[in-house]
């Protein structure tokens, strides 16, 4: 593809990221997105005979730690800075039902 982009695809590919370009901008990315379409359809020309697609360019592992079961807090300790409780519950303001009421 080494044709142009039109302005009205750069324009619906504004609207389609939810962006309000001006006109200036709309013959800029469509500059930028012409050169970025070229260099994919060079790409689309080499020979991949062989290669095996690759989810990153360097070998990458995770260094994780075990997952390992620690004692968690009782509910004394995790009740004991609550502004209000009513143990062992948390106690806070009603947000769901009728108006006005407790």
């Amino acid at each position: 593809m080494s044709e142009k982009l039109t302005e009205a695809q750069v324009r619906h590919v504004a609207q389609l990221s939810r962006l309000e370009l001006s006109t200036a901008e709309v013959q800029q990315f469509g500059a930028q997105l012409s050169r970025v379409l070229e260099y994919v359809s060079k790409l689309n020309e080499l020979d991949l005979t062989g290669v095996e697609p690759l989810a990153h360019a360097l070998d990458l592992q995770n260094v994780l730690r075990e997952d390992e079961a620690v004692p968690g807090l009782t509910p004394e300790a995790a009740l004991a800075n609550a502004p209000a409780q009513d143990p062992p519950f948390f106690k806070v303001p009603k947000v769901l039902g009728e108006e006005g009421s407790a």
